[in-house]
């Protein structure tokens, strides 16, 4: 709150050039031959023939009248007289007064664009729960990660039993999930799942059944086919998966088959 005029706070300004009359001390202040009322006589700087002059000692204001405490000649000349305005603070920056080469190059100002896409360890800024934070470009963009492919060539089935599968070879595994035979969701992927499989026995006469396993139970219908000379199971499907959930493959023949060498494919994905 103030009493009498409020500051003008950080508003700089050059007056309009004051031409010199012999024996005036006063004068009018201008901006853009606009009456100025500066703060006080301590607010300006005045320069008369190229010397500073001391506030309330060399000259006065009054309102919108600089008042020199002596008459100016003919010969004298007021080089300038600059209103600082109140600069108890900053205030309110002007429009367009800020330019990028102002900012320092940490200040996020979009002047130069991102032609490919980020880096894992790039930043954006995001609002948790009204907190303005950052958070890398790798915990936010799409990807059907973890996958995991794995495939057995060599493991025989007994009649009428459901086995679980040892596989023995990773295509691919993206985030080291699969281990003893089975598919571990790893932390912070919790989701939805396509999981898939597929066996194959030749020389086979009977039926051929496939399965997936959840932490230790079967979660899905098993898939059976009829073999002539060689049959085969497969199917794929969608789970909800939280971390630490295993997945295992199970494969059961029917009696009367021959026991021939089984192929085996297991893999999956999370869905985004």
């Amino acid at each position: 709150m103030y009493i009498g005029k409020e500051p003008i706070v950080g508003n700089f300004q050059k007056c309009d050039a004051i031409t010199v009359v012999n024996g005036q001390a006063a004068y009018t202040l201008q901006v853009s031959s606009t009456n100025v009322v500066p703060e006080s006589a301590n607010h300006m700087l005045v320069s008369l023939n190229g010397i500073l002059q001391a506030p309330t000692t060399s000259f006065s204001v009054s309102s919108s009248t600089l008042t020199f405490a002596s008459n100016l000649a003919t010969g004298d000349v007021i080089d300038f007289v600059i209103l600082l305005g109140a600069v108890l603070n900053v205030g309110t920056v002007s429009d367009a007064t800020i330019t990028n080469a102002k900012l320092a190059q940490d200040i996020i100002s979009g002047e130069t664009a991102l032609a490919s896409e980020p880096a894992d360890t790039d930043e954006f800024l995001v609002s948790d729960a009204g907190t303005l934070k950052r958070i890398d470009y790798s915990l936010i963009k799409a990807a059907n990660t973890p996958i995991f492919h794995i495939t057995d060539a060599g493991q025989d089935l007994s009649d009428n039993t459901w086995t679980k599968i040892t596989f023995d070879t990773e295509v691919i595994d993206t985030d080291s999930a699969f281990a003893s035979s089975k598919f571990t969701v790893p932390s912070g992927k919790d989701g939805y799942y396509l999981i898939g499989g597929t066996h194959r026995i030749e020389n086979d006469t009977g039926r051929v059944l496939q399965q997936f396993y959840k932490n230790g139970s079967a979660v899905n219908a098993y898939w059976e086919t009829n073999g002539t000379s060689y049959a085969s199971a497969g199917q794929t499907i969608i789970l909800n998966l939280s971390a630490g959930d295993y997945i295992e493959y199970y494969a059961f023949n029917a009696v009367g088959n021959t026991n021939g060498t089984v192929e085996y494919n297991f893999y999956g994905f999370k869905l985004i």
